[in-house]
């Protein structure tokens, strides 16, 4: 009996070191696995990583003129006046118009407007006055020539983009008076990410990318802006100027189809495999998409909504 008690423990025993060796042999297998998993992962990461900063060292020009210019050699200038701003018409003008009436600026709307009409006109009228730069944008819009070679053109486009830049910082005002007359519900999330957002993208793009392509697309901005200042300049004059102002849905649509243009251009330089900087196209492309969608939500909600309560209505 206590034989046979003994090669049962015995038998148990064996069952147990088997069982013991498949589980530990299991173990070390998916641990093994793991381990290369992981070993293939960071492998990709490094690779991955490795090849973008390879991308952004090739896709950086710099230019000692250009950081001559004013708020381009570094970007401390820029970041404090979005800070000044961020915190004005976010916290501060908030606070102090909170208890008082708005203040009738009327007249430095209209002088505001109108320079803003006359300026983002003129650098439309630059472009196309400028010599060589329609004919580099139609002959040489997929692959620019080297810089070497058009020196002048290159220096003058890199200028028209920088007075474009400060079109942009100059539009923060727009946000400044909105809070002064105690607008404040038209100081949403899309008007200040777009101000704050044009600024930075375009003060990035002058002082590290610098390619001539995308300054068509700030001509197509400043055109539509022109057209936009001009609609508010009138509407500035006073309520007796709104039964003339009945295209303004047409210039929001102006400015969606102006988002779909630069898009679908972008596109196309990617599709035409054109030499552009790829990192920056990407980032474009999907600030482009985010602030498309942003706008179509606005225009549905300030026009179709709007138009089915009056059908409700009547």
């Amino acid at each position: 009996m206590l034989l046979l008690c003994r090669r049962r423990v015995h038998g148990l025993n064996s069952i147990l070191k088997e069982k013991s060796i498949i589980i530990l042999s299991s173990e070390y297998y998916f641990a093994e696995q793991n381990m290369a998993n992981l070993t293939r992962a960071h492998s990709f990461v490094y690779q991955t990583q490795d090849h973008l900063l390879k991308m952004l060292k090739n896709e950086l020009v710099f230019d000692e003129v250009v950081d001559s210019w004013a708020f381009m050699s570094t970007p401390w200038s820029v970041l404090s006046i979005l800070s000044v701003y961020l915190f004005f018409v976010l916290k501060v003008g908030p606070n102090m118009m909170e208890n008082r009436k708005p203040y009738n600026i009327k007249n430095v709307m209209l002088l505001y407007n109108a320079i803003q009409t006359l300026y983002n006109g003129w650098l439309v009228m630059w472009f196309f006055t400028t010599p060589g730069a329609v004919a580099y944008q139609i002959n040489h819009i997929c692959h620019p020539l080297p810089r070497n070679l058009n020196q002048f053109l290159v220096h003058e486009l890199n200028k028209g983009s920088w007075y474009f830049f400060l079109s942009k910082v100059i539009d923060l005002l727009d946000t400044v008076f909105f809070v002064l007359r105690k607008k404040q519900s038209q100081v949403s999330f899309l008007h200040v990410y777009h101000h704050v957002n044009m600024v930075i993208t375009c003060w990035a793009y002058l002082r590290f990318i610098k390619g001539e392509q995308l300054l068509l697309a700030g001509i197509i901005n400043s055109f539509i802006h022109t057209v936009m200042y001009s609609y508010y300049f009138l509407s500035a004059l006073g309520p007796h100027m709104q039964k003339y102002l009945w295209w303004k849905k047409y210039l929001t649509r102006m400015q969606i189809i102006q988002f779909i243009s630069i898009m679908v251009f972008n596109v196309g330089l990617y599709a035409f495999s054109c030499t552009i900087p790829k990192l920056f196209m990407m980032y474009v492309l999907a600030d482009l998409s985010l602030f498309l969608y942003l706008f179509l939500m606005f225009y549905r909600r300030t026009y179709e909504i709007k138009h089915k309560g009056k059908e409700h209505t009547n």
